[in-house]
């Protein structure tokens, strides 16, 4: 089947006959049989990989039976949720990114539509996922009662795939491809950022054929509507947030004088880290033992190295990567300042897992980050996205001021326990689930009443 016959094909849901109600579901408000979809899930970098470790572990505790169907990077996921791997060709990985495979390698029609679309600068991931977990599905029809996608927004989950679904959108992609164009210098640039983002068409009008799409915040939802012209009627608001259990206050880690740290892709240019940078040379003319740890991937060159060669900071950041949840508590804790510089967020898991720790937050108030944040001198201090002179002042500020920091990060810390939480994500998702399920059982409904014509 090719993509745009998927594209075009008829979605319906797909209901069972047995007694209990779609897909053979017993009571109503009874366990789930839930397939999660996630076409990346790595758990070190970026949100997506954290979201479905975190999502399917506290669906797992509230007694659903949740399989995580997924591709590479592999997800970590906890105890009592099963993995069923899903292999792309896995073109990206390192240390080999944009490789040719061998042509052992090539199973099928979907890998070579994988390998022609890397070889001619597109990103083919959504889409060949899509088409490999289509597949899948329709062979184990009746095994699930609701399909989780995790922003894959490809053909192949279009029409019948034997269970109603629910597709998370965490923000829309077109916002990244808008500020990558913005920051490409030249035309070969700019035409090959183009070229990458070329799955945004497609994720825009599978999204416009969804039923139900979940988002993470009132500004992401938004997004949504002007990006990918999905009906606001059909998106719903679940927050996400931190574990509160690993990212908790804890005394025994002392506090590193001058640390900031900050979570950050280094030449992604919505994460604002190049800004950071810039912000750091001004606070250190105040702030000398001022420093910053980021959790990410050094770039050897563009922006972000340029300007770390350029105001001579070598040694006063440090990149650090593939560290464990524990870890990274442990290193945020001992900060004196968090910092999430980014343009925009779609949510901003490291906000939350900041504040969670008690640690005092600087913060821009790009997208949806004051939802989680709060307000200016209350829960943070909030600055103006790419505003590195506001940045630095926000950071000298707290820095030298220890009574301030106690409180911003005492009422950080309250803010997250009373707003956002995984196991408070996972109640709202449930709620979706069924909604979507009391659909298709209206659908159902619907269809005997005409005669099945």
């Amino acid at each position: 089947m090719t993509a745009e016959a998927i594209r075009d094909a008829a979605s319906r849901p797909v209901v069972s006959d047995r007694p209990g109600g779609v897909n053979g579901a017993g009571d109503p408000e009874g366990a789930l049989r839930i397939a999660l979809l996630t076409y990346k899930g790595n758990p070190f970098c970026g949100g997506q990989g954290v979201y479905v470790r975190h999502l399917s572990r506290e669906l797992a505790a509230l007694g659903h039976r949740v399989e995580v169907i997924g591709a590479q990077p592999y997800p970590v996921l906890d105890e009592g949720v099963t993995l069923t791997e899903l292999p792309s060709l896995d073109l990206y990985r390192q240390p080999d990114p944009f490789r040719t495979p061998s042509r052992e390698e090539i199973r099928d029609w979907v890998d070579a539509l994988e390998v022609g679309t890397m070889w001619t600068g597109g990103f083919p991931e959504p889409l060949t996922f899509s088409l490999r977990a289509r597949r899948h599905l329709t062979a184990r029809r009746g095994e699930f009662d609701v399909v989780h996608d995790n922003q894959t927004l490809g053909y192949g989950l279009l029409g019948d795939l034997g269970a109603p679904l629910v597709t998370t959108i965490h923000h829309p992609i077109t916002v990244d491809r808008e500020l990558d164009l913005a920051a490409a210098r030249g035309l070969a640039r700019r035409a090959s950022v183009r070229r990458w983002y070329a799955f945004t068409r497609m994720q825009k009008r599978v999204a416009r054929r969804l039923d139900s799409v979940l988002t993470v915040s009132g500004t992401s939802r938004d997004e949504i509507v002007e990006h990918l012209r999905v009906r606001p009627e059909r998106i719903s608001v679940v927050h996400i947030g931190a574990d509160s259990r690993v990212f908790s206050p804890d005394a025994s880690v002392p506090e590193v004088p001058g640390r900031i740290v900050t979570t950050s892709s280094a030449d992604v240019p919505l994460k604002g880290l190049v800004h950071l940078v810039e912000a750091l040379a001004k606070v250190r003319t105040e702030q000398p033992h001022a420093h910053l740890v980021v959790v990410g991937k050094r770039a050897d060159d563009g922006p972000v190295a340029a300007a770390v060669e350029r105001l001579g900071l070598g040694d006063a950041i440090e990149f650090v990567k593939g560290i464990s949840d524990a870890e990274l508590a442990d290193l945020v804790r001992g900060a004196q300042v968090a910092c999430v510089p980014s343009l925009y967020e779609g949510f901003s898991l490291p906000a939350a897992e900041a504040m969670a720790t008690g640690t005092p937050l600087v913060a821009t108030t790009g997208g949806a980050i004051p939802e989680v944040a709060g307000r200016d001198g209350e829960t943070c201090l909030a600055v103006p996205p790419g505003d590195a002179g506001a940045l630095a002042q926000a950071l000298t500020r707290l820095l030298s001021d220890g009574e301030l920091r106690r409180r911003i990060g005492a009422a950080g810390r309250e803010r997250v326990l009373s707003r956002f939480t995984w196991r408070q994500a996972a109640l709202g998702t449930v709620e979706r689930y069924r909604e979507a399920l009391e659909r298709a059982r209206g659908a159902r409904g619907t269809h005997r009443a005409s005669g099945g014509r």
